[in-house]
């Protein structure tokens, strides 16, 4: 009896795990208020997504515009250090200038003593090669046309032989330092 009952028992548990259940479930239906949720929630994510595209495109614009501003300070300021080293010694030089002169009219000056005109000499040599190292030239003025942008005429004179507007004569040197004047040339031209 106990195989009899035991062959029984197993008999209906395998009957009860191969009957199929009596229902599948059933689908459900799409919940017409869950689709609009969906879509407004889509919309919204749309619109979002637009905001953002917008933002980007602005921040792009004023990255854009201040990597330009940089570019633009950093070429100012290069140019502005270059000129600088250019022409560092103008204030220097309009100092020396002066001295200069001074050298000049001491060695026009007739002397007997030798030695003190030699030491003058010396020191008015020094000063300009220090001063044309630096980059400080003379201007040419004595036979040249005149130009208002390297001479200033302080009076004119008829000349003999001369066509008008020639420089005759140089009351003080002028100097440019470089491609710039530092002092312009004091003359008298022919009229």
């Amino acid at each position: 009896m106990s195989e009899e009952k035991k062959n029984e028992e197993l008999t209906e548990d395998v009957k009860e795990e191969e009957t199929p259940p009596a229902q599948e479930e059933e689908k459900e239906e799409p919940n017409p208020e869950e689709e609009e949720a969906k879509a407004d929630e889509t919309e919204a994510l749309k619109a979002e997504i637009a905001s953002l595209n917008q933002k980007i495109a602005i921040l792009k614009n004023e990255y854009a515009k201040a990597y330009a501003d940089t570019e633009n300070t950093r070429k100012r300021l290069q140019k502005e250090h270059e000129n600088y080293l250019k022409y560092h010694i103008r204030d220097f030089a309009m100092q020396i200038l002066p001295v200069l002169d001074d050298c000049e009219r001491a060695l026009a000056q007739k002397t007997d003593d030798e030695g003190y005109r030699k030491g003058v000499e010396m020191i008015y040599n020094k000063l300009k090669a220090a001063l044309e190292k630096e980059g400080v030239t003379e201007i040419e003025a004595v036979g040249q046309p005149f130009d208002p942008n390297w001479h200033q005429a302080l009076m004119s004179e008829k000349a003999e032989g001369t066509e008008s507007g020639i420089v005759l004569q140089v009351f003080q040197k002028g100097y440019k330092l470089k491609d710039r004047l530092l002092r312009a040339a004091m003359v008298k031209i022919s009229a």
